[in-house]
């Protein structure tokens, strides 16, 4: 999902799902790290993601333990590296997208951060992945992808997981659900308001990665939607 959708979320401490994540950043830490951006729009825009999105303590909880570096598709500002660099979390992680303005605003922030081991690049991943074994985050990008770039796409990224590692994925997942009906809603404002490149395309069911991860180890696909009335799921792919 486009993170325009992202800014209306629950209170960070709200149960999800059977499962309560916890934003465990400090005020203090949401504001250092909204403050590598420029202008007050980006600003206020990365500190309220960062308080009220449930992705980034859900995606810390799956890399806390893993000494592997992490390849993130759909990377944008990159907020979740910098996230899991104020969590302690200190692997190398390179973040890819599509956007090339968002691109420039997160190796900016990175290197006013002097954060190691942080690195963004412009790419397009309809073009392939860059090598890589390790984890694999790809976040609120799948709708902008044909079926068939979806399927490549996530047979390319599981191939990239190592033995013990993840493939961690936030998708609007496509259902009869009143939430799937908003959530196109959402994605179709993104666009309207620039803030996303392209308008949806296509958005996976859950059959669809069932289908395509289950090769490649084991399939787990929980709601994350929070206190948001979007049809947000995390799918993990574990080897």
């Amino acid at each position: 999902m486009g993170q325009i959708r992202s800014i209306i979320s629950a209170h960070p401490n709200r149960e999800i799902s059977g499962s309560t994540f916890f934003l465990s950043l400090k005020a203090a830490a949401v504001q250092q790290i909204a403050a590598l951006f420029p202008g007050r729009w980006e600003r206020n825009y990365v500190a309220t993601k960062l308080r009220t999105d449930p992705l980034y303590a859900a995606l810390t909880t799956h890399f806390r333990d893993s000494p592997l570096p992490l390849l993130d598709l759909g990377c944008g500002l990159g907020l979740l590296g910098l996230f899991l660099r104020k969590e302690g979390i200190e692997v190398p992680i390179h973040g890819l997208d599509y956007d090339s303005r968002k691109i420039t605003m997160a190796k900016r922030a990175a290197t006013s951060s002097n954060h190691q081991g942080l690195t963004f690049a412009h790419h397009d991943a309809r073009t392939g992945l860059p090598e890589h074994l390790g984890n694999v985050s790809i976040l609120d990008i799948l709708q902008f992808f044909t079926p068939a770039q979806q399927e490549s796409l996530l047979k390319l990224a599981a191939a990239r997981v190592a033995t013990g590692a993840k493939l961690v994925i936030r998708s609007g997942l496509r259902d009869d659900s009143w939430r799937f009906k908003i959530t196109v809603m959402g994605d179709l404002l993104a666009k309207a308001t620039f803030w996303m490149k392209t308008a949806p395309t296509h958005y996976p069911s859950r059959e669809d990665f069932e289908r395509i991860l289950a090769p490649f180890g084991n399939v787990s696909i929980s709601p994350l939607w929070g206190g948001t009335p979007f049809n947000n799921h995390l799918i993990i792919l574990a080897r």
